[in-house]
C-alpha cells in the first residue's frame, strides 16, 4: 500500500483526522486538507502526513490543492469527509444562511474537488490499474427527521450527487463508495451544529450507549478502499447498535428481552 496516495478533506478533526492516522498506519502515503493549518500541522507531525490549508467553499483554494497535488505526483484515492450541521430548527423557523452554509461544504465543495481532482485520479488509474472517490453522506441523506431540514437536504444531494458520478465514471476503473455514518459522537459535529454550546451537544449523546467513534467510521472508510479493487461497496450505512434509524434511539443499556 505504500505506493498509493489519499487525499483526505475536512482532516483537522473527528472522522478526518482519525482517517488520516489509520491510513497512515496502513502504509498509505497521506494529504490531509482542511482549513485550520495549526491543526494540519498538529496532524502531519504526529502521523507524517503531509498536509494543505484549503477552504473547499473558495475556488480559488480548491485550484491551488490541485496544482500541488499535480505537482507532487498523482493521486490514487479522494475521501470527501468536509461537511457538516447547523441548526435543529423546522423549516420554517431554520436560517436561510444556515442552509446556504450546509449546501456550500456538503455539496458544492464535495463537486468543486471531484471536478478538479477527477484528472489526477486518472492519472493515478493509469499507474496502479484504479482509483477510488469515498463520499462520506449521512443517514440523514437517505432518512428525513424533525429539525432536519437544511442537514436533510444537503445531504440527500450529496447522496444523489454520488450516485450519479457512479454511473458517469461507469466503465472506467475508479471505484465509487458512499460511507452513510449514523450517530458518531466527535468533538466538534454537534458543537458546531448547535452553535459552540457545549450543553446542547453533550445532550445528543446523554444515556445513548456506545454511540460510534471517528475512528469506527475511518475502519469503514479504510476497509472499503483496501477491499480488492473490483470490489465496490456502493453504499454503506454505519450506525451503533442503539440506534435503529436516524431519529429512533434506545437509551441506558442494552438489554436482552425475556
Amino acid at each position: 500500500m505504500s505506493s498509493r496516495r489519499v487525499v483526505v478533506t475536512g482532516a483537522s478533526s473527528g472522522i478526518g483526522a482519525a482517517t488520516v492516522r489509520l491510513f497512515r498506519e496502513r502504509g498509505w502515503e497521506v494529504v490531509g486538507v482542511a482549513r485550520r493549518q495549526e491543526r494540519l500541522d498538529e496532524l502531519a507531525a504526529e502521523t507524517g502526513a503531509e498536509v494543505f490549508a484549503a477552504d473547499l467553499t473558495r475556488q480559488e483554494d480548491v485550484d491551488a490543492l490541485r496544482d500541488h497535488l499535480a505537482a507532487t505526483g498523482p493521486i490514487h484515492a479522494l475521501v470527501n469527509n468536509a461537511g457538516g450541521a447547523k441548526g435543529l430548527d423546522s423549516v420554517e423557523a431554520s436560517s436561510v444562511d444556515d442552509w446556504v452554509w450546509m449546501y456550500e461544504i456538503n455539496v458544492i465543495g464535495t463537486k468543486r474537488v471531484i471536478s478538479a481532482l477527477l484528472p489526477l485520479l486518472r492519472d493515478g488509474a493509469r499507474e496502479t490499474g484504479h482509483a477510488d472517490i469515498l463520499n462520506l453522506t449521512s443517514i440523514a441523506g437517505l432518512n428525513a427527521y424533525v429539525g432536519g431540514g437544511g442537514y436533510n437536504a444537503a445531504k440527500f444531494a450529496e447522496h444523489a450527487l454520488t450516485e450519479v458520478l457512479r454511473l458517469e465514471l461507469n466503465g472506467e476503473p475508479i471505484r465509487v463508495v458512499e460511507v452513510a455514518p449514523g450517530m458518531v459522537a466527535t468533538e466538534e459535529f454537534s458543537l458546531v451544529r448547535f452553535g459552540g454550546d457545549q450543553g446542547k451537544r453533550d445532550a445528543v449523546y446523554e444515556d445513548v450507549p456506545e454511540p460510534l467513534t471517528a475512528e469506527d467510521v475511518a475502519e469503514t472508510i479504510v476497509h472499503a478502499l483496501e477491499l480488492p479493487r473490483h470490489v465496490d461497496l456502493d453504499l454503506i450505512v454505519v450506525k451503533p447498535v442503539a440506534q435503529a434509524a436516524s431519529y429512533r434511539f434506545a437509551k441506558g443499556e442494552l438489554t436482552v428481552k425475556d
